[in-house]
C-alpha cells in the first residue's frame, strides 16, 4: 500500500553539517507541490541553500517556523501524496479504527478503560515531525464515553494528575518549536502540564513552567538542580538587544576559535610601494582584450600570491593531526574573504594557479558577486588552502588575520594610499600599502614565511616579475 503522508527531512547539503536554519518557506499548508520544486530556503554553515521537494502532493504541515534551527535528518514538512483519498486513511492510522470501533462495549465497562493512556498499544510512527503519538482516531472514542458517564468527580480529578501525556515510547507530545523553546529555557517536558488538544504541550505551557512557583514561607531556598530547571530566559536590560548565535555568525565563531587555539599563528608585515602595480591596473582596464572583465588591484595581488607560492611550494601545505603528517598540495584553492549582509563568507577558486589572468579576473568577480547575493554553495567554501582578505576597502592599513581551519596562510591587504616615499633617492608621493601574512608556524618556519611575504611584495613593487618569475 502506498504511503500517503510523506515527510521531507532536512538533508546534509554540505560535508558534515549538523544543522540548518529555516530562512524562508516558499509554500504553505494546502499548496500543491511537485517533484523538484523549491519549498524552503535554509542557511547552513555560511551558505544559503534552496531545498527542492522530492515528490508530488499537497503540503500537509510545516513542522518548523522561519528562524528555527533544525538538526540534519529531522522532518521539516509533511506532504499528502494522495490528496483525493478520504481523510481517514493516513499512513499508520488504518489499524487504529479497527481496534477502536469493535470495542463500543457496555457503558459500565467504558470508565474502567479510562486509565488506558498509561499502557497504550504499540503505535506506528506518524509523519508529523516529532516522534510517535497516539492517533486522533483512537483518542476521540475515549472522550465521548467520558463525557456521557454521569460520574461528576472522576474526570476533573484525573485531569491534573499527570504532568504530561506521553506518546508511545514515553515522549511527551510537543511540536519541534515547542521542544526547542523548552531546551532553550532548560525545561524538562516530562514535568510540564499539557493544556493543548489531546495532551499536547503548548508554548504557553513551557513558558508557564519556566516561571518559578512561589515558595511558602519557611520552606527555604529552591534546591540548585530545581533552580536550573526553572531558570527563565535572560531578559535584555535597558539599551540591550539579544540575538541568538546561529547561521554565519555561529559558523564563523566556531571556525576562528578552533583555528586560533589549534594552529600557532605568526603574523609578519611589510610595507610596499605599489605605484607600478596601480599603473598596470589602469592599463589593463583600457585593454580591449579585457573588455567586460573586472580588473582591480586585488587581481594583481592574487596573481602575486599564486606566483610566490609557486616559488615557495613548501608553504602550501596542511597539518594532518590524526595521522601526524604534513600534506603538501599542488592545486591552490584560493579563498577570497567577502563581506556580505549575512556576515563574512570565504568561498574559494578551485585550482586558481592554473588560470590565466582573464580567467582569474572572471572567477574573482563571480565569486564576490555570488557571495553578496547569498548564492554561495557549501562546495564553494570547502577545500580552501590559502586566503586573501582585503581590509583596505574599509580604509584599514593592516591587521592580524586568523587562518581558516586547515589552511597554511592568509594574506591581509591594507588600504592603498598616497604617501611620502623615498624613490630613486628622492622623497616623492607614491602609492603605498601594508601587507600582513599570518601562517601556521607548525608548517611554515620564520624564514619560509618571510620569503613568501617578500616575494609577494616583490611582484607588487615590480609587476614585470609576473613575467620574469612566472
Amino acid at each position: 500500500m502506498t504511503q500517503r503522508y510523506r515527510e521531507f527531512k532536512m538533508p546534509d547539503v554540505g560535508e558534515g553539517l549538523t544543522e540548518a536554519e529555516i530562512l524562508k518557506w516558499h509554500v504553505q499548508p494546502g499548496d500543491t507541490v511537485s517533484d523538484g520544486q523549491v519549498v524552503v530556503e535554509v542557511e547552513t554553515a555560511k551558505a544559503a541553500v534552496e531545498l527542492p521537494i522530492p515528490f508530488d502532493g499537497t503540503v500537509h504541515e510545516l513542522l518548523w517556523a522561519e528562524g528555527d534551527t533544525v538538526d540534519v535528518g529531522s522532518p521539516i514538512i509533511t506532504v499528502d501524496t494522495a490528496p483525493g483519498e478520504p481523510q481517514e486513511t493516513p499512513a499508520g492510522a488504518a489499524p487504529e479504527p479497527a481496534a477502536a470501533e469493535p470495542t463500543p462495549a457496555p457503558a459500565p465497562e467504558q470508565p474502567r478503560e479510562e486509565p488506558g493512556p498509561e499502557k497504550p498499544p504499540a503505535r506506528q510512527p506518524v509523519l508529523v515531525g516529532y516522534g510517535v503519538s497516539t492517533a486522533a482516531t483512537k483518542r476521540r472514542p475515549r472522550k465521548a464515553p467520558a463525557a456521557a458517564v454521569p460520574e461528576p468527580a472522576a474526570a476533573p480529578e484525573q485531569a491534573p494528575a499527570p504532568a504530561s501525556v506521553p506518546a508511545a515510547g514515553g515522549k511527551p507530545l510537543a511540536k519541534p518549536p515547542v521542544r526547542k523553546l523548552a531546551k532553550d529555557l532548560g525545561i524538562d517536558l516530562r514535568v510540564v502540564r499539557p493544556t493543548g488538544p489531546e495532551g499536547t504541550i503548548t508554548r504557553e505551557d513551557v513558558q508557564a513552567a519556566a516561571v518559578p512557583a512561589p515558595q511558602p514561607a519557611g520552606t527555604g531556598a529552591v534546591p540548585e538542580p530545581e533552580r536550573e530547571t526553572q531558570a527563565a530566559a535572560p531578559v535584555p536590560a535597558a539599551g540591550e538587544r539579544r540575538v541568538p548565535i546561529r547561521g554565519v555568525r555561529k559558523a564563523t565563531a566556531q571556525a576562528v576559535a578552533g583555528s586560533a587555539f589549534t594552529a600557532p599563528h605568526v603574523t609578519e608585515f611589510i610595507t610596499v610601494d605599489v605605484t607600478r602595480t596601480m599603473k598596470l591596473v589602469a592599463r589593463l582596464k583600457e585593454d580591449p582584450d579585457l573588455a567586460g572583465v573586472r580588473v582591480n588591484p586585488l587581481l594583481i595581488i592574487a596573481r602575486a600570491l599564486l606566483l610566490a607560492l609557486r616559488r615557495n611550494p613548501d608553504a602550501h601545505a596542511a597539518w594532518d593531526e590524526a595521522n601526524q603528517e604534513i600534506v603538501y598540495k599542488d592545486a591552490v584553492n584560493l579563498g577570497i574573504a567577502a563581506a556580505t549582509p549575512r556576515g563574512l563568507l570565504v568561498p574559494n577558486i578551485k585550482d586558481a594557479g592554473r588560470k590565466t589572468l582573464t580567467e582569474l579576473a572572471t572567477a574573482i568577480g563571480e565569486l564576490v558577486s555570488t557571495a553578496r547575493e547569498g548564492r554561495t554553495t557549501p562546495a564553494d567554501m570547502q577545500g580552501g588552502t590559502v586566503t586573501i582578505t582585503n581590509v583596505g576597502v574599509f580604509g584599514v592599513d593592516s591587521g592580524t588575520p586568523i587562518l581558516n581551519p586547515g589552511e597554511s596562510a592568509i594574506l591581509a591587504v591594507g588600504a592603498i594610499k598616497a604617501q611620502p616615499w623615498v624613490h630613486k633617492g628622492k622623497v616623492k608621493p607614491r602609492q603605498v600599502t601594508t601587507l600582513a601574512l599570518s601562517f601556521d608556524h607548525r608548517l611554515i618556519d620564520g624564514e619560509l614565511g618571510s620569503r613568501l611575504l617578500a616575494d609577494i611584495a616583490g611582484v607588487l613593487e615590480h609587476p614585470r616579475r609576473l613575467l620574469t618569475w612566472g
